[in-house]
């Protein structure tokens, strides 16, 4: 049964939404992401995903105090990203009570430092972000293009320790038509024991099932709950169980 988790993306600590990371694309959602925390756990969600937006464009974690109430108010085990760069970054996010923490652009960027990370958290806290645009890995809120190709960046690191991976697909970040899932399924057939985190694309609840089906561990998504085209009535056959 795949898990379902819902996003919370964060900026000026409020709940929004981007389409393909273009911050001038961001609609705002709700001015209290507690409540919208809050929200999903009375529907028997059981995990969230967090992204600090300001922190992803500032190169460092901000909105850690809103991660902070949530994890205060809510029994939810988070799972952060955005902005996290250096050792005090890391730091903050599991002091303000995210369980796990996705990392991207330090993966690729400065692979010495992740790895000393996927050393020192090595109980399933660190997650690989693989940001994907034609192939390739993108970092740094997916304004860069690396030199990565997707397969051989997570042989690298699965090599190296790393069990869970959050694979988006950038195409189909925010445009609501439909996940890739010959993508994911791909990497599942290279990787049969990654815990692989499908994310982009996710329209409606049928998106939801054909993951579940292709048998992907887990997927992250929120734009359709947003927009109100999956109800969370309709995610409770995946979370009363």
């Amino acid at each position: 049964m795949i898990e379902i988790i819902p996003a919370i993306d964060i900026i000026d600590g409020k709940c929004v939404r981007l389409t393909q990371g273009d911050y001038d694309t961001k609609k705002v959602y709700n001015e209290d992401p507690l409540e919208v925390a809050k929200m999903f756990e009375a529907h028997g969600i059981r995990r969230l995903h967090t992204v600090d937006l300001d922190g992803a464009r500032s190169q460092h974690i901000v909105n850690y105090k809103t991660i902070e109430k949530i994890a205060d108010h809510t029994s939810l085990v988070i799972d952060f990203g955005g902005g996290i760069k250096s050792d005090e970054d890391i730091d903050i996010a599991f002091a303000s009570g995210a369980s796990m923490v996705t990392i991207g652009s330090v993966a690729v960027k400065n692979p010495a430092l992740f790895e000393t990370w996927i050393e020192k958290y090595n109980d399933n806290k660190i997650i690989l972000g693989a940001d994907v645009k034609n192939g390739f890995i993108s970092i740094n809120g997916w304004k860069e293009e690396g030199e990565d190709k997707l397969i051989p960046f997570l042989h690298k690191y699965v090599n190296k320790g790393v069990d869970n991976v959050l694979c988006t697909d950038i195409s189909k970040d925010g445009m609501l038509q439909g996940p890739s899932v010959e993508l994911y399924k791909e990497i599942m057939k290279e990787f049969s024991n990654l815990y692989l985190i499908a994310s982009g694309g996710v329209s409606c609840i049928e998106d939801i099932d054909m993951l579940n089906e292709a048998g992907i561990p887990a997927v992250v998504f929120g734009k359709a709950i947003y927009e109100g085209r999956i109800k969370l009535e309709e995610l409770e056959k995946y979370t009363n169980h």
